[in-house]
């Protein structure tokens, strides 16, 4: 069993940034991949970025690429979302995830509410 705990969401006016912490505990932390997505209202949860267990690969939706960062600290067994450049249609809940070896994404944090004003 992963527990996976979201922070850092927040009010920010467009163009600026915010950093998405994911702090995860449990016997199998540190050996699972992590993923972000996204829920704005009235839409479906979508993918935003992952990363695999060592760190040494990543992966973007189109619509956040050269604007966000997804990186992991497995010492502190946390995975941080770096926004920058941040644009209203940005404005969801953000729901941090893990998945075990060969696995779905079967653990998943309550989400922290992201709003961009314009």
């Amino acid at each position: 069993q992963v527990q996976l705990v979201e922070s850092g969401g927040g009010l920010v006016q467009a163009g600026g940034s915010l950093r998405l912490s994911c702090a995860a505990s449990g016997r199998t932390a540190s050996s699972t991949a992590m993923g972000w997505f996204r829920q704005a209202p009235g839409k479906e949860r979508e993918f935003v970025a992952a990363i695999n267990w060592s760190g040494d690969s990543v992966s973007y939706a189109d619509s956040v690429k050269g604007r966000f960062t997804i990186s992991r600290d497995n010492a502190k067994n946390t995975v941080y979302l770096q926004m920058n450049s941040l644009k209203p249609e940005d404005t969801a809940v953000y729901y941090c995830a893990a998945a075990m070896p060969s696995r779905p994404y079967d653990f998943w944090g309550q989400g922290t509410q992201v709003t961009v004003s314009s």
